[in-house]
């Protein structure tokens, strides 16, 4: 399962080209896509219109949607932000922190534009979707 995060979601719903929008493109409606529903707060909280919002919720609620935090996930993100602070990297969201190591203990993988996730990456073993230029 691949999951898409805000930072790609966000570009994507203002039309902004990138190889992580492009890689969602061609995802859609091909490979299961799920969101969390920390990310779904993240995306619907920033429409300003009425129909964007109701037209956005509407395409995002076709996915499969996560409950991503409970007290096991909290103590586990929680643990993955002080190993990767105890090697100097500071993650500036506990959102990403939350996001990250949901994916790393469901084994989902994970398609981001946020360089807060290479971190988890490098140290922790989340899966990343490969992107054109990545």
């Amino acid at each position: 399962m691949i999951l898409v995060d805000s930072s790609v979601w966000i570009d994507y719903f203002n039309g902004n080209i990138s190889a992580e929008t492009d890689t969602l493109d061609r995802l859609l409606g091909v490979e299961p896509l799920a969101i969390g529903d920390l990310i779904l707060t993240e995306v619907l909280q920033g429409f300003r219109a009425d129909n964007d919002y109701q037209t956005a919720k509407g395409l995002l609620m076709t996915l499969t949607v996560f409950d991503m935090l409970g007290s096991e996930l909290a103590i586990k993100a929680a643990d993955n932000f002080r190993l990767l602070r105890k090697q100097g990297i500071t993650i500036r969201k506990t959102a990403d922190v939350i996001i990250a190591t949901y994916c790393i203990e469901h084994r989902h993988t994970l398609l981001f534009a946020d360089k807060d996730f290479l971190p988890f990456v490098a140290h922790l073993g989340l899966k990343a979707v490969t992107v054109n230029g990545h």
